[in-house]
């Protein structure tokens, strides 16, 4: 066995990802991580694919539905969750499995993050009245004029990473394309990780995902859940309200967009999104072992991550 072993399974969504990690979990002695921007909020579990009640009794799930959906999860919050758990773990002497398809939480996780400071509550409350008082126009040209390289590369309409690019600023004095020039800081250095990742066929994936949809849709509830959340009146660029199919499916809620047109829309966004998940996970991710079929229950895939496991 690996000293501090971490195995990472990644995938794009749909890929069979979540069915691997519960058979290593009970394979290996493991615990289940999660590692999708989606999957730490509650009330969305449907669309945001949240492993089920059921799912969650084959094996012991951790870091899922953490916040509400009016909150901002970020990467730095969910990194430190993960590190603490994983040290749970090792203490325990049991595998941390993390499984997701985030692409900057698993990045984050292996190899750092950049060591900007935590913003004082202080200064978001300034900035966030000055957003109120001036506008986002108005906050998109101040930060052109002191992190034009930044301000470029955000774009005019981000209003999240305008308003965390001038925070970060005022704060520190310092410009966001500065900070990312720093050495990263790695919050678990100690790590033997052991990585994963599954990549099939795009046609494969996007396949797998119209079913998933459909199912969602006919089967699951899901536009109820959207029709709740929207009941809230939450901001629609808070990252919950974003999820995959949370703005399409909305459409047909509000009685703006037919079902059939609305459920189309979903399922192009996400061919567009796990398309480019496979070409982060083809290029950005090394891996110890890579399988390039979905995964449904293939005992090989586990003797395979048994051996470089060094089990």
């Amino acid at each position: 066995m690996r000293k501090n072993p971490v195995l990472i399974i990644a995938g794009p969504t749909a890929s069979g990802k979540s069915a691997l990690a519960i058979a290593a979990a009970n394979a290996f002695n493991g615990v289940i991580l999660n590692c999708d921007a989606m999957q730490i909020y509650k009330d969305i579990p449907i669309i945001a694919a949240t492993p089920s009640n059921e799912e969650k009794k084959k094996a012991e799930h951790r870091l899922y539905e953490l916040y509400d959906c009016s909150v901002r999860g970020n990467v730095v919050d969910w990194l430190n969750l993960c590190v603490a758990e994983i040290k749970n773990l090792w203490a325990e002497n049991r595998l941390p499995v993390v499984v997701g398809g985030t692409g900057f939480y698993i990045d984050a996780l292996i190899n750092g993050v950049t060591p900007i400071p935590e913003v004082p509550q202080t200064i978001r409350e300034k900035i966030k009245q000055r957003l109120q008082k001036e506008g986002l126009k108005s906050l998109y040209e101040y930060l052109l004029s002191v992190d034009e390289r930044v301000a470029l590369k955000i774009g005019a309409n981000d209003k999240t990473r305008i308003v965390r690019a001038v925070e970060i600023y005022e704060y520190t004095g310092i410009k966001v394309s500065e900070w990312y020039q720093k050495p990263m800081i790695k919050k678990l250095p100690e790590a033997d990780f052991c990585v994963v990742k599954i990549v099939p066929s795009i046609d494969e994936i996007a396949e797998r995902c119209k079913k998933r949809l459909d199912k969602m849709v006919f089967e699951l509830g899901v536009l109820k859940e959207i029709e709740n959340v929207i009941k809230r009146g939450l901001s629609s660029d808070l990252p919950a309200m974003k999820a995959l199919g949370v703005p399409e499916l909305s459409l047909f809620v509000k009685g703006e967009m037919g079902l059939s047109e609305a459920l189309d829309l979903a399922k192009l966004h996400t061919r567009q999104y796990a398309k480019r998940q496979r070409t982060w996970l083809r290029n950005k991710l090394t891996a110890d072992v890579e399988f390039d079929n979905v995964y449904n229950g293939q005992n090989e895939y586990l003797e395979i991550i048994k051996k470089s496991l060094n089990l």
